[in-house]
């Protein structure tokens, strides 16, 4: 691993309505590495990532991006962080092919000005050429494609703009076990180009497959610490989840 982490998350708390849903919480992520987020509905894993991803105000604590301090107050600062998040919901406009999804908002013009369809699709195909070789369904709207390719098209959005940063909102719900490989295929390509990635998931048997670290949330705490997943077994993981308790003689 690097030296430096990419991302430092120091001591973050956050309340609501006197309901702390992150207490006191720290994990770090590194380049190349996948580290997964787990735990119940509110047990506080999105609130803590939504400070990263700029959705909320953290109340204390400190984020540091490669050694340096970040201040991140809305989306757009973390985009200057290059940090990208996937929701779950993908953000895709249903009606619009690959091409003007990838720059939506964006978008590439010629000299006078005309939006430049022929460049945008041009570099989609180039950015899904390193993803996802087998993409073929650039005329397509995103409507008429699958979830791991519509799952493709949201990353490629994201590593064009030059994310280094990836959060990841459960990438394989309700995806067949085809999909699942696509999707996993996706961020093993990710991991090999340094990114890094915060996977937030329920899934303890995609952690263990997906993730290289992770981090068990109970009621707005870490479980313990961070885990390398190889050290635990999926029981272990949901013993944290279910119980709030670290396995026994697992160094954090």
């Amino acid at each position: 691993m690097a030296e430096t982490p990419l991302v430092e998350l120091n001591d973050i708390s956050i309340a609501f309505g006197g309901v702390r849903a992150v207490d006191h919480v720290s994990v770090d992520l590194y380049p190349g590495e996948v580290v997964g987020l787990l735990g119940h509905n509110g047990a506080g894993k999105s609130t803590l990532i939504k400070c990263l991803s700029g959705a909320y105000r953290m109340d204390s604590g400190e984020i540091r991006i490669n050694g340096e301090k970040a201040e991140i107050t809305n989306p757009r600062d973390a985009r200057a962080y290059n940090i990208e998040t996937i929701y779950q919901t993908l953000a895709l406009a249903d009606n619009l092919d690959a091409a003007a999804n990838l720059f939506l908002g964006r978008e590439l013009t010629t000299l006078t000005g005309l939006m430049d369809e022929g460049a945008m699709e041009a570099e989609t195909r180039k950015v899904m050429g390193r993803l996802n070789p087998h993409f073929q369904k650039f005329s397509s709207p995103v409507s008429a494609l699958s979830g791991g390719q519509r799952q493709s098209v949201a990353i490629a959005r994201a590593v064009y703009f030059n994310a280094k940063i990836l959060i990841m909102d459960e990438p394989t719900a309700a995806l067949g076990p085809q999909e699942t490989r696509m999707v996993a295929d996706l961020i093993g390509e990710l991991k090999k180009q340094g990114l890094g990635i915060f996977l937030i998931d329920h899934d303890v048997h995609q952690v263990k497959e997906l993730c290289d670290r992770a981090a068990v949330m109970k009621n707005g705490k870490l479980v313990g610490g961070v885990v390398n997943v190889e050290d635990v077994t999926t029981d272990d993981l949901l013993g944290m989840i279910i119980a709030g308790k670290p396995p026994e003689g697992v160094a954090a």
